[in-house]
């Protein structure tokens, strides 16, 4: 890792770790040019006010996602799905409600802070079926071929490496696994100079690969029935997107026992 991308995920760590204690403290937090921002475009506003009102209040604080990836996800009875940069574990915790007792939801994070503050929120909300992973999304702390389906809340944005994270996406998801992702996401005749214009790393904004871009990485890493559908204007020439794909390949039936427990580690 170079001493620039090091500092880059440094500085999205303390970031993070600043909105969970924020939160801690009876703050909210947003993804946005501060550690803590209220902001239309990210956040809470962003689920219903029913998503919202099943939660413990400290988990619906701590949103700093681009959009609701539950809202195309499809969950569904049973399935095991995935959340890439889990923060206070809104996500997670709406997952397990959809995939019922005979599902999981994991939630994966980076940040101590974030990972005490979920699994305070996975207790007060009486979820047995979910699990929170510290590592990185670059390097997914699971077996292959164990996850349904993927999701993230405007995370991968924020990854110096974004060919691992989609491989890494594609290589823990089943045949036949899905993502549905929120990100945000820039006009293909945006350059980089550009994007970073409209605002920084952490902030969600500088790291936003384009539409093309995004389309390419994917489809690099295996993924088929790409599709990116713009939401809303986080910036000029900037959109969070609704970005969703598909592993090829037949899906399984149950996970066997085996597969169940490698999963568990």
């Amino acid at each position: 890792m170079s001493d620039n991308t090091a500092d880059l995920r440094e500085t999205v760590r303390e970031r993070y770790a600043a909105a969970a204690l924020q939160v801690a403290g009876g703050g909210t937090a947003c993804c946005g040019p501060q550690a803590i921002e209220v902001d239309e475009n990210f956040g809470s506003t962003l689920y219903t006010a029913h998503e919202r009102d099943e939660l413990p209040a400290e988990a619906v604080a701590a949103s700093l996602g681009c959009g609701n990836p539950l809202a195309v996800a499809d969950l569904r009875e049973g399935e095991r799905v995935l959340d890439l940069g889990s923060g206070g574990g809104i996500d997670v915790l709406l997952s397990a409600r959809r995939v019922g007792p005979t599902g999981k939801a994991y939630g994966l994070d980076m940040t101590d802070g974030m990972l005490a503050l979920a699994l305070a929120n996975a207790k007060k909300a009486g979820a047995t079926n979910v699990e929170f992973l510290k590592g990185t999304i670059e390097a997914i702390p699971l077996p292959a071929g164990t996850i349904d389906v993927v999701i993230s809340n405007c995370v991968v944005n924020l990854s110096t490496d974004k060919p691992a994270v989609f491989a890494e996406t594609f290589r823990v998801l089943v045949p036949g696994g899905r993502i549905g992702i929120s990100d945000v996401v820039a006009e293909d005749a945006l350059s980089p100079a550009e994007r970073a214009e409209r605002g920084d790393y952490a902030g969600c904004i500088a790291g936003a690969l384009s539409f093309a871009e995004y389309r390419e990485g994917l489809e690099a890493a295996g993924f088929t029935d790409v599709e990116i559908v713009p939401t809303h204007e986080v910036a000029d020439g900037m959109h969070s997107a609704i970005v969703r794909a598909v592993k090829p390949g037949a899906r399984p039936g149950p996970p066997s026992a085996a597969a169940a427990a490698g999963a568990e580690r």
